[in-house]
């Protein structure tokens, strides 16, 4: 998210103008890939609509006339009627401003060059005017350029009296300000900046095309193509595999053409000159026609062909030394420039490249013929269109003047006069495909060359008279063997059939079968997600793969921490995602993510979803439990056919999304035996996947049902995160994580054996039940911090009362929560502690101080709880240094913190006072 300053730019101007209106900017965000309202990627802009909530456009008078009349390709616009002229019938009923923003932002992206129509507006709960306007971008930067834009667009067209402003004249002299031609090209130049070249955005769709994820790496056009350990890289035509010493040797023209005619390949005589006195001489041994070039020149810069004199020669070598200080002085072959595109070995595609000409019509000069050639839609700057603007510089002047003419000269009717000796795209010049034209022993020396250079994909600049003739016998051969070679000709060639170049690429970097992915695991839901993912790393860890987690204490590649803090999010995931040692992705997906940003991928092979509970709501719209596991389900819904979705046939909410979900259903319940579900003993009577844990002693066992066979995986006791099966919340646990690794494949023996060596320790599974037992009383730390898993803490507790004392409970809970969540979290609180030291951090978010611990006390003595055992500490560290210090022997403390590592290191740091360092640290409970 975003302030308004951020979204209009630097433009002061913008944001106080916009301050000034009835309609607000409250948010601004990008969501990157799925997210609550569609899977489109989308940018979201919050606005609040004040009092034009009470005006639709049809009460404007005048305005759909005026809005239409600006930008007319409104009508082509569905809407949600699907048809021509749907958003127009909305706009003339009657339809919000927020929903017009939406498509004016779309019509301005596709004016700019961004053809998009996706789009959503939906009002937010409990904000009465306030609406959430979407819309689909391919850049993010445009995209939010356009939605201001789209701002001030419709703003000019309000009439003055709807502001409920006094400054008349300045509202007028704002509207006047808006000029939507100028905005317009800076949107444009914009697309342009941010647009790939076409030889880029061809391999892009390719890889799209084959479901291939693709991440752009840089502003430029490096771009990552798959997922970890099976990505691969491309900058336009240069992939990963490309080697280095080949594109040095192409780089090098007179080397390339030294091995080349070592290996018995047609290319002209030459030397490298550095001195125009060093050409002349060479020149007299080498004979006329010839050619100048720089050694390392591309795109055909300072290049002349046909010199036929020694005042041309000059001319020729001051050109090539602009771009170099070495020339290549070599022979000219007459004939026709083709250039031959050879990918990993097998030619793909052949064009002809055509000098860039004009013909004459015996009245218009040279250069307006130039100017009508360059006004064909076609032809851009660079490398953005398929061709190229024609520059009049001094290389086309003297070209022409070998034909005795200038740029003022008016060529006869029909007269074809050629601009340059040379044929590249980037000067100007046409392609005609020759593909099916070229004689096979042509094509063996193209494919030959590429193999001697050793370049994956090539391009083979070759002379011939006739293409569909042997070179052997016409004359002619390579010039040059270039690294990076360009699509456009052979894209979209002037002349004859378009050929798809971009494919073989990318077959040839993910062979057929291969999506470029890993197995992406998602795990969501309001308690467990980090116990879970973390099971499933350790069991997957015990394949031998790579695997990359993504938790709430950071970004773990193999178990080791590469990036600290809360990485629950989109951006974590992605880290994830481009690493290319990992193997397989377990990402923990939480809720905020998800809201800000959506999800880091488009697809998850395996999705589970734990829980629904009342956490966060009241928050982003998130009003209710039925929104949260809508929210949820956003990650069940990315899992296609083959995929597998995982489910808690215990939580009420969680079945329900097996109706959208993706891909297979396996269930997991710690109801099995008698109390299994109904639901879920007619799905393991179907013969399909279920992990339930039957009853017995110590929690008793996990079970697999599967294709009608019911198999043993563990009792529940052996996994010692359960602490002897009394931890019934890390036993529901383990049972996500044996569906997933069932799903993932992993053997029975595998799961048994990670899981057995699966502790609650903070190596471990760090803040989740982690156990400290030597200061003289048992120490919890759990970040439990909703009243669910609260509760889950007191069940255990009820389990374990017996052994303890007393129990004590420092807790709090953050203030971005609604009044009742923290009064709820104090009624638990009192009935599972005989001691509570309720704490609040400085960070209250947003609400007064003191207003968080004095809602928790108010719970907990709704509860009866006695107002003598019940302290209130400000700080986190405060709170937890004053709870042990009033722990005794026979204790049970449980501490529940933000800072999980910060915790758990004053709780191991502890001494306590008159205690020895030995008697201090001395396990009370070695036999547990």
């Amino acid at each position: 998210m975003s302030d308004q300053s951020v979204f209009f730019g630097a433009s002061s101007d913008a944001v106080t103008r916009l301050l000034t209106q009835p309609v607000r900017v409250l948010e601004t965000g990008v969501y990157r890939g799925p997210h609550y309202y569609s899977h489109t990627p989308m940018v979201r802009i919050q606005l609040d609509l004040g009092r034009m909530e009470d005006w639709p456009s049809d009460r404007i008078e005048g305005f759909a006339d005026r809005l239409l009349a600006m930008l007319p390709g409104l009508d082509a616009h569905g809407c949600c009627f699907g048809r021509r002229g749907g958003f127009v019938r909305r706009l003339r009923e009657g339809t919000w401003l927020g929903h017009i923003f939406e498509h004016v932002a779309l019509e301005l992206q596709t004016m700019a060059g961004d053809r998009l129509t996706r789009g959503k507006t939906r009002s937010v709960k409990g904000r009465p005017g306030v609406y959430n306007v979407m819309y689909a971008y391919r850049d993010e930067g445009v995209a939010l350029a356009a939605g201001r834009c789209a701002l001030e667009l419709v703003d000019s067209l309000l009439p003055a009296d709807l502001r409920g402003v006094e400054d008349l004249d300045r509202i007028h002299a704002a509207q006047a300000e808006f000029d939507l031609e100028t905005r317009l090209a800076d949107l444009r130049r914009m697309v342009r900046d941010s647009s790939f070249g076409p030889t880029t955005q061809s391999l892009i769709d390719a890889a799209r095309r084959r479901g291939i994820p693709v991440i752009r790496l840089d502003e430029r056009s490096l771009i990552q193509l798959g997922y970890g350990c099976r990505q691969q890289r491309i900058r336009a035509s240069i992939t990963g595999r490309t080697s280095l010493v080949a594109v040095e040797i192409a780089g090098n023209k007179d080397l390339t053409k030294k091995l080349l005619a070592d290996s018995g390949l047609p290319v002209p005589r030459g030397t490298v000159v550095r001195t125009i006195e060093e050409a002349l001489r060479q020149a007299n041994r080498l004979g006329f026609p010839l050619v100048t070039k720089p050694l390392d020149g591309n795109h055909g810069r300072g290049v002349t062909t046909g010199i036929e004199s020694e005042a041309q020669l000059r001319f020729g070598f001051d050109l090539a030394r602009r771009h170099g200080r070495q020339i290549v002085l070599e022979q000219y072959f007459p004939g026709r420039d083709h250039r031959i595109l050879v990918v990993n070995g097998q030619l793909v595609a052949v064009a002809e490249r055509v000098p860039p000409q004009v013909k004459g019509d015996g009245t218009r000069t040279i250069a307006e013929l130039i100017g009508m050639l360059n006004e064909d839609p076609r032809r851009g700057e660079g490398h953005e269109k398929v061709m190229t603007r024609i520059r009049v510089d001094e290389h086309l002047v003297d070209h022409i003047a070998r034909a005795g003419l200038t740029v003022d000269s008016v060529p006869a009717a029909g007269e074809v006069v050629e601009l340059r000796d040379t044929a590249n795209l980037s000067s100007g010049g046409s392609a005609i495909d020759r593909t099916n034209d070229i004689h096979p022993e042509n094509i063996e020396i193209a494919r030959r060359a590429a193999a001697i250079i050793g370049i994956d994909v090539a391009g083979i600049d070759f002379i011939a008279p006739d293409i569909s003739r042997s070179v052997r016998e016409t004359g002619g051969g390579i010039i040059e063997v270039n690294a990076a070679p360009g699509f456009r000709m052979h894209l979209e060639p002037s002349q004859g059939a378009p050929r798809d170049v971009a494919s073989p690429v990318i077959d040839m970097l993910f062979p057929r079968g291969c999506r470029g992915r890993i197995p992406i695991i998602a795990i969501t839901g309001t308690n467990g997600k980090s116990t879970v993912g973390r099971m499933v790393n350790h069991i997957l860890r015990y394949t031998g793969r790579t695997v990359g987690l993504t938790s709430t204490s950071g970004v773990y590649v193999n178990d080791l921490l590469v990036a600290e803090g809360d990485a629950t999010g989109p951006r974590s995931a992605s880290m994830v995602l481009r690493d290319p040692s990992v193997e397989v992705a377990v990402l923990e997906t939480a809720r905020g993510g998800i809201l800000r940003e959506g999800l880091a991928f488009a697809e998850a092979d395996i999705a589970c979803v734990l829980n629904v509970a009342a956490d966060h709501l009241g928050l982003k719209g998130i009003e209710t439990l039925e929104d949260l596991a809508r929210l949820k389900s956003l990650i069940t819904e990315t899992v296609p056919r083959d995929g597998t979705t995982i489910l808690n046939a215990d939580d009420p909410l969680t079945v329900r999304m097996a109706r959208r979900a993706g891909g297979s259903i396996i269930w997991f319940s710690l109801h099995g035996g008698d109390d299994m579900p109904e639901c879920l003993r007619r799905h393991i009577d179907r013969g399909r996947t279920a992990v339930v844990r039957e009853p017995g002693e110590d929690g008793g066992c996990l079970v697999l049902h599967s294709g009608g066979r019911r198999e043993v995986i563990m009792p529940a006791s052996d996994i010692p995160a359960t602490i002897h099966g009394a931890a019934t919340f890390n036993i529901a646990n383990a049972l996500a994580a044996c569906a997933i690794a069932v799903a993932h494949d992993v053997p029975l023996l595998t799961i048994r054996s990670a899981l057995s060596g699966f502790r609650s320790s903070f190596e471990q599974n760090p803040g989740r039940l982690n156990v400290h037992d030597a200061h003289g009383f048992r120490i919890i730390v759990d970040y439990a911090h909703n009243a669910a898993g609260l509760s889950a803490i007191g069940d255990l507790i009820d389990g374990l009362r017996h052994r303890y004392q007393r129990t004590i409970g420092v807790l709090s809970i953050p203030g971005d929560r609604r009044d009742e969540d923290i009064l709820e979290m104090g009624r638990l609180a009192a009935g599972i502690f005989e001691e509570l030291y309720f704490r609040e951090d400085p960070g209250t978010r947003g609400r007064p101080r003191g207003q968080i611990m004095n809602l928790l006390k108010q719970g907990a003595l709704e509860c009866g709880a006695d107002p003598d055992r019940i302290r209130l500490v400000t700080g986190e560290p405060e709170a937890t240094e004053a709870a042990l210090r009033a722990g005794r022997p026979g204790d049970l403390m449980v501490i529940t913190p933000t800072d999980v590592s910060a915790a758990w290191k004053q709780v191991c740091d502890f001494a306590p006072a008159g205690a020895t360092d030995s008697a201090a640290r001395r396990p009370l409970y070695a036999a547990e």
